[in-house]
């Protein structure tokens, strides 16, 4: 970008699609329009009414190191310090994954579940009660709390930094004295009085170190890794939840799982095997790749 000519808002864009394909970006065109409109605080619909607007130095500074640092690799998400999951806005940083469309699955099974568990059950019985393990920058926990206003929420993570991420988007969402958060390794972050939890729902490492070192740049080098692979070729961690589940959840209780289509049927093969557990139909994703694991409580 030379300072000689006119440096409109249409141009920009222009210039800088070119210059993020060229890098290997996926999405282009919509990743700048993210960077322009957080370089100049405006809603991205607001630039399709202003091409002809020239920014000003400010905000083409702070856009040009957004684009700058996007081209060596940076995930849009951290840059600009959000992201948009199952239509709520979350903050985020590198201490806690990125929300993916994938992961929408789990909250729409996970809603689906306790909505009906909840036409089944008395008022007497007391609020349902939900578990979001490995939650990351809480958007599962927070999403199940906002659709599902009288069940009682909790949610942890062995990552004290993305506690603290998720403790603030409790606080923009309201949600704080709704959803308890604790710090630990899966359930054990749980007091032990916690008992007969109605559902457990988790999206957590699943990925093999072979796995890992094939993922995309933007994924491999800035997102956390602790929260992203697994031993056992991404067994471990799964596994290890639904033994622990089996003495926290409740008598009919349900566990769901995020995981890859190379650890589902694994995972699947580990559940049929065991007499306490029910499994259900596997979720697929929008590719038709088998993506949410469900098991019940037998």
């Amino acid at each position: 970008m030379t300072t000689t000519e006119v440096w409109t808002i249409g141009r920009l864009l222009q210039w800088t699609t070119d210059f993020l394909k060229k890098s290997g970006a996926d999405s282009p065109r919509l990743e700048e329009e993210v960077l322009l409109a957080h370089a100049k605080n405006c809603p991205r619909i607001q630039l399709y009414t202003s091409f002809n607007d020239e920014p000003t130095e400010a905000e083409r500074a702070a856009f040009r190191e957004m684009v700058k640092r996007r081209a060596e690799g940076t995930p849009v998400a951290y840059l600009v310090g959000h992201k948009e999951f199952y239509s709520i806005d979350f903050l985020v940083t590198p201490d806690c994954l990125i929300p993916r469309p994938e992961t929408e699955h789990l909250v729409v099974a996970a809603l689906d579940w306790m909505r009906n568990r909840q036409k089944a059950r008395s008022l007497s019985s007391g609020p349902l009660t939900a578990m979001d393990v490995c939650t990351g920058s809480g958007c599962v926990a927070i999403c199940l709390a906002k659709h599902l206003p009288n069940i009682q929420m909790m949610a942890c993570d062995l990552s004290k930094a993305a506690i603290q991420v998720a403790t603030l988007n409790l606080e923009k969402h309201g949600l704080s004295e709704r959803i308890s958060i604790f710090e630990g390794d899966l359930l054990d972050a749980l007091p032990a009085e916690v008992q007969n939890i109605d559902l457990i729902v988790s999206n957590p490492p699943y990925v093999s170190e072979a796995e890992f070192a094939g993922l995309a740049k933007d994924v491999r080098d800035f997102e956390p890794k602790m929260a992203l692979v697994s031993a056992d070729d991404g067994l471990e961690i799964s596994v290890r939840l639904l033994e622990q589940a089996e003495s926290r959840l409740a008598s009919d209780g349900a566990i769901m799982l995020e995981s890859s289509p190379m650890v589902i049927p694994r995972l699947e093969a580990w559940i049929k095997a065991r007499p306490s557990w029910s499994l259900k139909p596997t979720v697929k994703d929008l590719s038709g790749h088998p993506r949410i694991i469900i098991a019940e409580r037998a």
